[in-house]
């Protein structure tokens, strides 16, 4: 089995995948990172502090958050790639094991991050579309840049999609099983028919078709069985692809735990057939470039400038030439002497239009395309004019010099920088590569233990045979081994049970609480947290959604904890519509709702109305916070 493993993951990676793929993975990684961190970062005092704005226990934690957030930018744009991803990493670990973000509000995918963190640091992510991939350009004359790699190894591709999205189907396929409304193919269903779950957007046309929920339904139960074991195959993965995009869309746009849905499409973007980069590659970038520019290519600036614009074009509608060598080649230019072409960029285009300085960077920006709205921008009264000045004394001031090492160094060895993609995907699979094949194989075969581990603990043994019950020696070993290696691979891997919206959430889950306040006029009025339907409104989405209606709000209520979350929701609001914690006054409204395992119409409707009352009040006095509140029947 070893062997055939170790050949399996050898052909994959002999196998190319284009570079820029990962360099797009990364930019959507990053994208979806910086957000949760500026989620953060707004939330900071409802998460961390133990009483919002009154009692601050970690008053450094909005620094590090911009430390991070800082860091998820460098990702996002490719810049010192390597150490970013690792720094992004750590950040991840630290934050979701040493602060409250993860017990108290986890936003239900801070583990998938990490896990896909964790192989983005073996990935190729600053080889393309990245600042890395431009700093290195910068380094030569524009007409002497060396080429750079244009293609990884597809085992990098493959292993996050194998690791990160297949072992999390097939383990969230065991736990759907044993609940009923999955297995009624009511799965997708129910939860998008519950309050606290759903987002502004209104599908009842969609819930109330039992056809279409039904054999939704039964589509996850069976994509997510299957995911795993034929992804991977060229005439699936279009189906695949397709069908799991779709469904984390609909998880985006249906639910409030978007950053969930957004991290899981992140991944998809490996998924897509390299055929397919290839048509719509096909498609956009011009066939012959539009405009063609003339520069100095002894001018240090103008190589530069050269340089970052060709790394932008993305869609090759510019090339650029050097005025000391083919000035001959645009004969409209031969109007101008020689002083007057190398103080300007001039440019040419299909028709034989001349343009020079600032009206050259509008069409440059203008056949770019995706950067049109800038020379849109740049045209404008006033602008114009303004960038015309700003053009004009950079231009006039620039020394004309010869490029040598004085003005423009080169590094001494012109190879690629090396990551540990580089190191051990090519290096060391090229010097050994039977160690790195029989290396990589054992590799797959402990992530394979760890999650059998984590499935079979969590999907069965605690479902059906209690451990803990067990007076034997060998059931204690085997306790703590599997309860050891569950700790190292949930906090360094992110493999964790993906038991989310079971029967044991939901059965039985038949109350809605809501908060209003008394403001200054002694009106009653809604804190902008749960609407009077029974929607958690936004921003309260993702990990605060998770803090009100899966911990503190459940079918069995702990009057503790929810009387504890009361606290925060009101001190950290409060004092967001301005009220005086030293003497405010918050209603406690309840209604009930249904969770059946069976089909109904409108249940969404049905569950979004009906009648509030009060239940009880919650009271700060000089910051000191009082909940009265009768029983719930």
């Amino acid at each position: 089995m070893l062997s055939i493993i170790s050949r399996t993951l050898a052909h994959y990676n002999q196998s190319t995948a284009p570079a820029f793929v990962v360099g797009i993975f990364r930019i959507l990684y990053g994208i979806v990172a910086f957000q949760e961190i500026l989620f953060l970062l707004y939330f900071n005092h409802l998460i961390f502090d133990p009483i919002p704005y009154i009692d601050v226990e970690f008053p450094m934690i909005p620094m590090f958050l911009c430390l991070w957030l800082v860091v998820a930018g460098c990702v996002m744009v490719g810049y010192r790639s390597q150490s970013a991803i690792i720094a992004n990493y750590i950040f991840w670990l630290v934050f979701v094991n040493f602060t409250p973000m993860q017990r108290d509000f986890d936003g239900g995918f801070d583990l998938f991050m990490i896990g896909v963190g964790f192989f983005l640091i073996f990935m190729p992510i600053g080889r393309a579309v990245s600042v890395d991939n431009l700093l290195y350009k910068l380094q030569f004359k524009y007409k002497d840049t060396p080429a750079l790699p244009r293609t990884v190894s597809a085992l990098s591709l493959l292993f996050p999609v194998l690791i990160c999205l297949g072992f999390l189907y097939f383990d969230s396929a065991i736990h759907k099983l044993f609940a009923e409304h999955w297995r009624n193919g009511l799965g997708g269903w129910l939860p998008s028919s519950m309050p606290y779950y759903v987002s502004a957007l209104d599908l009842s046309w969609m819930l109330n078709n039992e056809t279409l929920q039904k054999s939704i339904g039964y589509l996850i139960l069976l994509f997510q069985f299957t995911f795993i074991f034929l992804f991977y195959r060229r005439s699936f993965r279009p189906i695949f692809l397709f069908v799991g995009a779709g469904l984390h869309i609909g998880i985006t746009i249906s639910f409030n735990i978007y950053p969930f849905g957004l991290g899981m499409l992140s991944v998809y973007v490996l998924m897509v057939p390299f055929s397919w980069w290839a048509t719509l590659a096909d498609k956009l970038i011009y066939k012959t470039p539009r405009l063609a520019v003339f520069y100095d290519g002894d001018c240090p600036l103008c190589n530069r400038t050269a340089t970052i614009i060709k790394h932008f074009d993305v869609l090759q509608g510019v090339a650029f030439k050097d005025l000391q060598t083919q000035a001959g080649t645009a004969p409209q230019l031969q109007v101008y002497d020689e002083k007057l072409l190398l103080a300007d960029l001039y440019a040419v285009d299909l028709q034989g239009n001349v343009f020079s300085g600032v009206d050259t960077y509008i069409h440059i920006f203008l056949k770019m395309r995706y950067l049109a709205v800038f020379a849109w921008i740049m045209r404008l009264p006033g602008v114009y004019h303004v960038a015309r000045a700003v053009y004009r004394r950079i231009a006039d001031n620039r020394v004309r010099n010869v490029c040598d090492e004085t003005c423009m160094p080169t590094i001494l060895a012109t190879s690629y920088p090396t990551d540990l993609y580089t190191r051990i995907f090519e290096n060391y699979a090229q010097q050994r590569p039977k160690q790195f094949r029989n290396r990589m194989a054992k590799i797959f075969v402990v992530l394979v233990i760890l999650q059998l581990n984590s499935s079979i603990h969590y999907g069965f043994l605690y479902r059906f045979y209690d451990l803990s019950r067990v007076e034997s020696p060998l059931a204690n070993q085997a306790r703590l081994l599997s309860n050891s290696l569950l700790m190292l691979s949930t906090t360094f891997l992110g493999i964790t049970p993906h038991a989310l919206y079971l029967h044991d959430h939901f059965e039985g889950y038949e109350d809605l609480f809501a908060i209003t306040y008394i403001d200054m006029y002694g009106q009653e009025q809604w804190l902008p947290f749960i609407s009077e339907q029974g929607r958690m409104l936004a921003p309260n989405w993702g990990r605060v959604h998770s803090m009100w209606a899966n911990i503190a709000v459940t079918p069995n209520i702990n009057s503790d904890r929810l009387s504890k979350f009361i606290m925060k929701v009101t001190a950290f609001w409060g004092n967001k519509v301005g009220l005086d914690l030293d003497s405010a006054k918050f209603m406690i409204k309840h209604k009930k709702i249904v969770s059946p395992v069976q089909w109904r119409k409108d249940l969404r409707k049905d569950n979004l109305s009906g009648d509030w009352r009060n239940i009880g009040t919650a009271t700060w006095k000089n910051k000191h916070y009082q909940l009265d509140m009768q029983a719930i029947k």
